[in-house]
């Protein structure tokens, strides 16, 4: 995949784990740690090789951790 396409997949699909695991978890914390239990995963396995995947995947997370914050209960 090129450098482009894993661009635009950290800067998707982060948010929609942390969405996700919230609406699974009934707790946006654990969401989050979840979310960034499977990047970490990522990472390790060597699927981020441009140093701004990182920055671009914390973002996304970010954006996931407040839009979970802002769901309704």
């Amino acid at each position: 995949m090129d450098v482009f396409g894993k661009m635009m997949l950290a800067l998707f699909i982060p948010a929609l784990l942390v969405l996700l695991f919230t609406r699974i978890t009934y707790n946006r914390y654990i969401a989050l740690a979840l979310a960034i239990a499977l990047i970490a995963a990522s990472v390790y396995a060597g699927y981020t090789s441009p140093s701004i995947i990182f920055i671009i995947d914390a973002f996304s997370l970010t954006i996931g951790f407040w839009l979970a914050s802002k769901m309704r209960k």
